[in-house]
């Protein structure tokens, strides 16, 4: 799968540089897909760069997918539920993935496409451990028990993420955006799900875009966006875009 997602690092953009709000130091997370371990190292990296900034806000951007894949789906919003490091002010994105297991919860029925993406890892995370295969359990069944195991706060976290979230000359979003299409104008299906489209179009936007959701071998930069999932479940690396001025920078684990 990863040798079809991958693309390879594009040029830096050549256009007049976009910039962050006066004052702001952005940190925009990518994907991190159950992987708490690299979530708490990249926290470290961020606290230790923002420690040697001057700027007097700081933001955290978390770009979506927490869940599925990785083996701690759970702790990963245990840790998000925390409050905030001193300082910083946060912004939760909602992932296809939050969505697919959204959608579970609503309609059994919608479980193998979940399962087959990462939910049974989810799942796992939970203590639900009898995940079906051919011929298995019910599906209702599973929702039931997962239903159960997920505690109200988490339902309620993934319940209140949002589509996006601008800062400066910048918009961050899970996917990435319909080209042509005003951002208030566009479809909750594309903002999280959108790949080919998006990713192909040299088209210029309102803003450079910000997201994750197709992972690439390292934060890929263009003219009109910045890919910054790098597939942390499976390669190690959860990247981190800092924004600051006219600057960018990458942290990553």
């Amino acid at each position: 799968m990863f040798g079809r997602l991958f693309r390879r690092r594009g040029p830096a953009p050549d256009a007049d540089p976009a910039e962050a709000p006066p004052g702001t130091v952005v940190y925009a997370i990518g994907d991190i897909h159950g992987r708490l371990d690299l979530l708490q190292h990249l926290h470290d990296l961020i606290r230790a760069d923002a420690g040697a900034r001057a700027a007097a806000r700081r933001v955290l951007v978390y770009l979506g997918d927490y869940v599925d894949r990785g083996h701690d789906s759970r702790g990963v919003i245990d840790l998000l539920l925390e409050d905030p490091p001193d300082g910083f002010e946060r912004v939760f994105l909602k992932g296809n993935h939050e969505d697919m297991l959204l959608h579970f919860l609503a309609e059994p029925a919608d479980g193998p496409l979940w399962l087959i993406n990462g939910g049974r890892e989810t799942l796992m995370s939970y203590g639900v451990r009898q995940a079906p295969g051919v011929g298995g359990i019910a599906f209702d069944t599973l929702r039931d028990d997962f239903a159960r195991a997920l505690p109200p706060e988490h339902r309620d976290f993934l319940l209140r993420l949002v589509l996006t979230h601008r800062e400066g000359d910048y918009l961050f979003v899970h996917a990435g955006i319909r080209p042509g299409v005003a951002v208030e104008a566009q479809d909750e299906s594309d903002l999280i799900w959108i790949r080919e489209d998006f990713l192909l179009s040299d088209r210029p936007h309102d803003q450079v875009v910000v997201h994750g959701h197709t992972p690439t071998m390292a934060p890929e930069q263009r003219a009109n966006r910045i890919g910054i999932d790098t597939g942390a479940y499976a390669t190690g690396r959860l990247t981190c875009l800092a924004l600051e001025g006219t600057e960018r920078r990458f942290l990553v684990t």
